[in-house]
């Protein structure tokens, strides 16, 4: 097996306070039997075990015409196997006092377990069992469709999200990052079993799977366990190399209209891959432009000088195959154009002229002194550890993080502000009364 430790020392010790570099918090990474990669970290302060698989089984591996496939499979998971009934399988996580958990992304689909660990066995045994096992009954289809669809049409009624789907459907079009995970009305009605039984057979499979395992176990006794639990969960297919999207769709305006009295505002273009070197410079850029919350420039200048928004933010999301760049707002639709220019102005300014050294050092102080007030519970741990595996950030990473953002300077912001803000090929969404917003 091989074997290698990562250390942890920034993070909080969870539920035992902070952790200091002395402590010596590590994590180990194994790989199991069948090729499933294992992350351990030991944490004894609690009798318990949280853990995080992600298996690259998201959207983007459904069919075009089958939108909300990966979704709907991922949500059946824990809904009957050939061994136990959903009810069974309710009534086990109810005794011993546990969580499972099934959720699907675009590219990957995780899935969450917490158990005491005096119910370590048990929790593996149906963790092995929805993995391997699962034989989605009609019935549940047909229940979990029902839900899918209300959801659907709950969201229609929600702006931001509106927003949010037209921006990725322009953005990113004929593509599965432009579609949302949950598919559609129709899509999801079309949805035969056989095809959930056929996405689970080709795409659940170890090779393609990380576990992140964190609380009161070691790291051979979990790997003992795991081989045990999954011995026969054979593998499969390989996930094959990451999707690029082929087309990324030009600047445009989509004006959709609601009956609001604020307006839910989305500029944006591509972004970059979390593989690029510039990641972290453009982390401290986005802090200064619109991610710093009331320090942020375009807080200050759209809502404390001129009153127009109470939410402004900015945020560049990377996956491993690409990235996005959004800047969103709500204002009233009188304003929606006037501060719809100010936001772009906002972006021309951080290109042409550098941040000042009292706007870098704070973006840099912040950036540094949250990192490790993310990972409060054992499951959030799990979850970075899966993340940091994922994205092959290296078992380094939390120790190098401070140093990939102390090393950035005003040169660096300025360079990636001009090389990849484009304020010039904004796609721009605006969701509101158009009759109130007007023509510009």
């Amino acid at each position: 097996m091989k074997q290698a430790c990562l250390s942890l020392w920034v993070f909080l010790a969870l539920v035992r306070g902070p952790v200091s570099a002395e402590a010596g918090m590590t994590a180990k990474r194994t790989v199991l039997n069948n090729g499933m990669v294992l992350l351990t970290s030991e944490q004894r302060a609690l009798p318990m075990v949280s853990i995080e698989l992600l298996i690259e089984a998201g959207s983007r591996y459904e069919p075009a015409n089958q939108a909300g496939l990966a979704n709907l499979t991922s949500k059946l998971l824990i809904y009957g196997t050939k061994q136990r009934t959903a009810v069974q399988i309710s009534d086990t996580l109810d005794f011993i006092g546990a969580s499972l958990e099934a959720g699907c992304g675009q590219d990957t689909t995780s899935v969450s377990l917490t158990v005491l660990k005096k119910d370590l066995t048990t929790g593996l045994e149906l963790l092995a069992d929805v993995l391997t096992q699962s034989t989605f009954p009609q019935a549940e289809i047909d229940r979990q469709k029902q839900a899918i669809i209300a959801s659907i049409r709950a969201a229609e009624e929600e702006p931001g999200i509106v927003a949010a789907k037209a921006f990725a459907a322009a953005l990113f079009p004929d593509s599965p990052y432009g579609r949302p995970v949950e598919g559609n009305e129709a899509s999801v009605k079309a949805l035969q079993q056989k095809s959930l039984r056929d996405f689970f057979a080709r795409n659940y499979r170890p090779n393609r799977s990380i576990i992140a395992v964190v609380g009161d176990v070691s790291e051979q006794e979990i790997a003992k366990a795991l081989n045990g639990a999954l011995r026969n969960w054979a593998k499969g297919e390989p996930s094959g190399q990451e999707l690029v999207p082929a087309k990324i769709g030009e600047s445009k305006v989509l004006r959709l209209n609601k009956d609001l009295t604020q307006a839910n505002i989305i500029l944006g273009h591509n972004g970059v891959a979390r593989g690029n070197p510039d990641y972290y410079a453009l982390q401290v850029m986005n802090y200064v432009l619109g991610g710093g919350g009331f320090s942020s420039r375009a807080m200050d200048s759209i809502r404390n000088e001129r009153g127009l928004a109470y939410s402004v933010y900015s945020y560049f999301a990377a996956e491993k195959s690409h990235g996005v760049f959004e800047f969103i707002m709500q204002t009233k639709n009188e304003t929606a154009v006037e501060a719809i220019r100010i936001a772009t102005e906002e972006m021309r300014h951080v290109r042409e002229q550098p941040v000042t050294e009292q706007e870098l050092n704070d973006a840099k102080d912040y950036l540094i002194g949250s990192f490790p007030l993310r990972f409060d519970t054992n499951r959030k741990v799990a979850g970075f550890l899966s993340q940091v595996e994922y994205f092959k950030l290296g078992l380094d990473y939390p120790d190098r993080y401070a140093d990939l953002i102390r090393k950035v300077t005003r040169d660096d912001v300025q360079r990636v502000a001009k090389q990849y803000l484009q304020p010039e090929r904004l796609i721009t969404v605006i969701v509101g009364n158009l009759k109130k917003i007007g023509e510009k």
